[in-house]
Parts: C-alpha cells; sequence; structure tokens
C-alpha cells in the first residue's frame, strides 16, 4: 500500500530538538501576573461604586430644597414640568433645528405630568395624617387654574427667600393665601423621609419596572443630584465620566461629545442673563454634528478627497513597513 509523503512524514518520529514544556507552570504564572495586572489598573483607571441616590437620602440631607422643589413641580415650573416632547406637550420647550424638529415629529412618547406623577398620586398610596388627607381633598376639588395660582404663589413666595444668598430660608416665607400647597409638600416630604417615596415612585409602572425616567427626572429639578455630580467631578466643566457602579473604566468615548457642550457657542456663562437660539438647542445641535462626523467616518472611503488621505499622509506604510519593504510599490496603497 503506498502513501502520501504527508502521511509518511506525520507518521515517523519526530527527531528535532526537544525542550521540556510545563503548562501548569505556565498557566499560574500567566494567571498571577493578569490578576495582579488587573487588580493595578482598577485601583488606577476604575470608576467608584458609588451608593445609588435615593429620595429618603435627599429628603433627610437637603429636605428645605426637596420641599421647595415639590413646590415647583405643583406650580409646573420645574425643568422636567416643561421640557417638552418626549415628556409632555410643552410646544415652547420643543428643540429646533429650523425644520428639523425631531422631538415635535416623535410627539408624547413618555408622559410625565410633575404635579400628579410626583407628589399626588404617591400621596395618594398611602394614608396620610389628616391636615394632608384634608388638603388632597381640597387640590383634587380644585380647577386645573386655581390650582396654578395656589401653587405658583407659594414658589414665588419660596424663590424670594433666596434672593439675598441664594439658599431657600422656608421660615422666611411670607404668609400668604397658598391653599393647600404646603400641607402637600410637607406630606411629601415626610413620605420621603421615611423611605415609602422610593418604592411608590418605582412601583408606578408596575411589579418588575425598569424604567428609571420619573425617578431621574423627579432627582434633576432640585440640587441634590446636582450636587451628588460636583462632589464626583461629573460636572461638564470637569469633563466628568463615570461608569454608573462596578470597577471598570469610565465610558471614555463620550469625550467627543463632552468636547462640544464645553464651547461657549453651545454652553452659556454662569452668570449669563440670555440664551442664544444655538444655547437653548445645543442637545439637537450636537446630536446632528455627531450624526455629521459618523457619517463621514462611515463614508470615508467614497467621499472624493477624503479618501485620498492615506495617500496623501501615507502613515499606514510606516506601521505595515515590513509588509510594504516586501512588496514595495506593488502593494493596493
Amino acid at each position: 500500500m503506498s502513501h502520501s509523503r504527508g502521511t509518511d512524514a506525520a507518521s515517523r518520529p519526530w527527531a528535532g530538538p526537544e525542550r521540556r514544556y510545563d503548562i501548569v507552570k505556565e498557566f499560574t504564572i500567566a494567571l498571577l501576573v493578569i490578576s495582579v495586572l488587573a487588580v493595578a489598573l482598577s485601583g488606577l483607571f476604575s470608576s467608584p461604586d458609588e451608593k445609588a441616590l435615593t429620595f429618603k437620602g435627599w429628603a433627610t440631607s437637603a429636605s428645605d430644597n426637596f420641599y421647595s422643589v415639590t413646590v415647583a413641580e405643583l406650580a409646573g415650573t420645574t425643568e422636567s414640568a416643561g421640557y417638552g416632547p418626549p415628556y409632555n406637550s410643552n410646544g415652547d420647550a420643543i428643540k429646533l433645528l429650523g425644520f428639523f424638529t425631531p422631538g415635535k415629529w416623535m410627539g408624547v412618547r413618555i408622559p410625565v405630568d410633575a404635579a400628579n406623577d410626583f407628589v399626588i398620586t404617591p400621596l395618594k398610596t398611602q394614608d396620610q395624617p389628616a391636615d394632608v388627607q384634608a388638603a388632597l381633598s381640597v387640590w383634587t376639588a380644585a380647577g386645573a387654574d386655581q390650582q396654578t395660582t395656589w401653587a405658583t404663589t407659594y414658589d414665588t413666595a419660596i424663590q424670594d427667600t433666596a434672593a439675598t444668598d441664594g439658599a431657600i430660608h422656608l421660615d422666611q416665607v411670607k404668609s400668604g393665601d397658598y391653599g393647600p400647597v404646603p400641607a402637600l409638600a410637607k406630606g411629601l416630604t415626610s413620605m420621603a423621609a421615611s423611605g415609602a417615596l422610593d418604592g411608590i415612585l418605582m412601583g408606578q409602572g408596575g411589579y418588575y419596572q425598569t424604567d428609571y425616567t420619573k425617578q431621574v427626572l423627579f432627582f434633576g429639578d432640585g440640587s441634590y443630584l446636582d450636587d451628588a455630580a460636583t462632589a464626583a467631578h461629573l460636572q461638564g466643566n470637569t469633563w466628568g465620566m463615570m461608569n454608573e457602579t462596578g470597577t471598570y473604566p469610565g465610558q471614555a468615548w463620550l469625550w467627543l461629545y463632552s468636547m462640544w457642550y464645553q464651547i461657549p457657542a453651545f454652553n452659556p456663562a454662569p452668570d449669563a442673563t440670555t440664551t442664544t437660539s444655538l444655547q437653548d438647542n445645543a442637545d439637537l445641535w450636537i446630536f446632528v454634528i455627531m450624526m455629521v462626523l459618523t457619517a463621514l467616518l462611515a463614508l470615508l472611503p467614497f467621499i472624493p478627497g477624503l479618501n485620498r488621505i492615506p495617500r496623501l499622509i501615507p502613515l499606514h506604510r510606516y506601521i505595515w513597513r515590513s509588509y510594504y519593504r516586501k512588496h514595495g510599490n506593488t502593494a493596493l496603497i
């Protein structure tokens, strides 16, 4: 029986040099080196494992701020109350870029009624003290205009106490006709401080709820979330980036998005009293800019002029110099 040359070569005993190889030792050394590097790099570049922010923490550490934000939610003067699509139909808040108004096209996809979702509905889910229960009855029986008058009048009175030093002083609020609003704000602050509000807001979407949109919007209306971001160096002027949890490197790829917000044309000065249309619609402008840059990157091989950059700046020839030494000018580029 004849055999091919390959078969004969494979069947012959190895006659070349031999060297002892301990695969267990090799694996142990590799595992040890990788483990040390992982721990060291995690310590240098990881994000801290911060505890989750809660409404209980907000109401106990900054009760005056929580109280004033509750009043503002009832008055409809918070950012989330007047945000516009996709949360509500506030037409004045729709981001636009000429005819390009994706918020208007998409409409209200995640309905948020700040006064009811954040204040009234949570208060109705539990038995309340007599004064809060009576306030709920008065508020519910009143018309929308009367509710707005009570809440906005009280909200204005609260904000007036911050005119001197920028801090809310509830004990300095002038007396006035605020209807049931003070009792409602006091009731929600007490509920939040007890820890009940966290579970109630989470339960609005059903038992298996993973959508935190409303909670984040409520947090964003006050100073608690902003103060936490400042303490963690996550504000826009510090270019901060952090994972939500865990010891893994932060989202470094976000620098390109964050960069645009540092440009004065998109970011008004802290002491600015007016803003430009570009600043008011910065999110939409930056979205468009990033989509254009992404398209340019994806279509780079097909765009005349840009697709010749590798020939004009042949950096790749240095990186793969051994390949080009072998193939010379016969290489593709």
